[in-house]
């Protein structure tokens, strides 16, 4: 099933674009949820998508050091920053990346804008999706095109549905976005399931743009690219925002393949004419982090490990109360459906995902976002909650002291997790109370 979005805007002025465009849903909810706070409010903030953890020590010890450097450094990134990413694309994913093949900027979303700007060709959005992909391609004049899953497929892109897009125009050029472990379903794919699209992309010339910025988080530590099915059309994103906590440090990174190396090109252009260099201080201190070692892979282990066993906590106090909600593999998100309800819910007044959240903000003071800010229909009764409430400096330094065997018990949840399955609970007991 495809659906096309605003292709009556494309060949507007840009401020006409972006006329009627809102703030990024993530970023709303999270300065709503701050005033709420300020105003005395009890909020659970299961809106924005920010990492709990702290950014490992040696990562901060090397900001540190490195405070002092205010050179502009190079547009398309420090040379030993730009090895040590292909590098760790090598050693992860057997990727055959150089430094020559590495583009860093101010975070993987504005790496994702430039793109945009750069390439001329429709924007193709499996959804559910993270809620920039659209508006960025919006402002930057291009058409969309969404394919919309189903929570029977756990969310994941068929490759049918890719392919019977693409018949449609054989010739036309576009980039599909794959996002795995995925924002905001936390679902991923096989490799198996890659390999497949991979063939539809070939086939039709499509690039693929793999935003991986949660592949660290796969909470089984096994996330697969499928760059290694499709090494001559695949550009790798990532960044430290999400498996390294830094995401006001605003630092991702884009790989190319050499057949897209025009692309790098065209982007280190616009970035030079834009935002010109990266901050110095953190691509030194990024060097560190994708050079990884001992202290990184420790750091990581332990995440995954409580990341895990919440998400499975969170996600079998959904499915008691009666909502429908897929198993993650990865990141920190769930992605329940709660058209279970919707008689009841219908009898209160709510009928879309928007006004289901905010109903449940204002009467309980838990802050999820709706499917519909994630590209799902409206009447849709599903939302996001990522699971990031919570002191992950205390809950990591709790599960380091654990024997590696001693599992993390619901015990341990409670304790240093407690407010993310607290606002669970809450969230199940609205949606229980009687109908006036």
């Amino acid at each position: 099933m495809t659906s096309t979005s605003g292709n009556e805007r494309l060949h507007l002025p840009l401020n006409l674009r972006v006329r009627g465009l809102k703030s990024s849903a993530t970023v709303e909810i999270n300065e709503i949820s701050d005033r709420l706070r300020e105003a005395g409010r009890e909020v659970f903030k299961l809106g924005l998508g920010q990492s709990p953890f702290p950014v490992p020590a040696p990562v901060v010890e090397a900001l540190r050091e490195n405070a002092p450097r205010k050179e502009y450094l190079p547009v398309r990134g420090l040379p030993a920053l730009r090895a040590a990413i292909a590098d760790y694309l090598g050693r992860t994913h057997g990727a055959a990346f150089g430094a020559e093949d590495v583009l860093v900027g101010p975070g993987s979303k504005e790496l994702m804008f430039l793109l945009q700007v750069v390439y001329y060709g429709d924007l193709v959005i499996p959804t559910p999706a993270w809620v920039s992909y659209g508006p960025q391609a919006q402002i930057a004049g291009r058409q969309v095109r969404f394919l919309h899953t189903r929570a029977e497929r756990g969310w994941r892109l068929a490759p049918e549905q890719l392919a019977a897009l693409c018949e449609e125009d054989p010739g036309r050029p576009r980039i599909v976005v794959l996002n795995y472990p995925s924002n905001p379903t936390g679902g991923t794919y096989s490799a198996g399931e890659l390999e497949a699209l991979a063939g539809v992309a070939r086939r039709f010339g499509v690039v693929v743009l793999s935003d991986e910025i949660y592949g660290e988080l796969h909470h089984r530590g096994e996330h697969v690219s499928i760059e290694r099915f499709y090494r001559e059309g695949t550009i790798v994103s990532g960044g430290l925002s999400k498996w390294c906590g830094a995401g006001g440090w605003r630092l991702g990174s884009f790989a190319f393949p050499a057949a897209l190396r025009w692309l790098l090109d065209a982007m280190a252009v616009v970035a030079s004419e834009t935002y010109t260099s990266t901050s110095a201080p953190i691509q030194y201190a990024a060097v560190v982090a994708f050079r990884g070692g001992l202290v990184i892979e420790q750091y990581l282990w332990r995440v995954r490990r409580i990341l895990a066993a919440l998400a499975d906590a969170l996600r079998e106090r959904l499915l008691a109360c009666g909502a429908r909600v897929e198993a993650p593999a990865g990141a920190f998100y769930l992605f329940p459906d709660f058209s279970p309800f919707a008689e009841r819910l219908g009898a209160r007044g709510i009928g879309t995902s928007a006004t289901l959240c905010a109903r449940l903000l204002e009467e309980t003071g838990v802050a999820m976002l709706p499917g519909s800010a994630f590209g799902r229909p409206p009447e849709e009764l599903s939302a996001r909650i990522a699971y990031v409430d919570f002191d992950g400096s205390r809950a990591l330094a709790a599960a380091e002291v654990l024997p590696p065997d001693w599992p993390i018990d619901k015990a341990f949840l409670e304790r240093y997790c407690g407010r993310t399955l607290a606002a669970v609970d809450r969230l199940c007991s609205w949606l229980a109370e009687p109908v006036a």
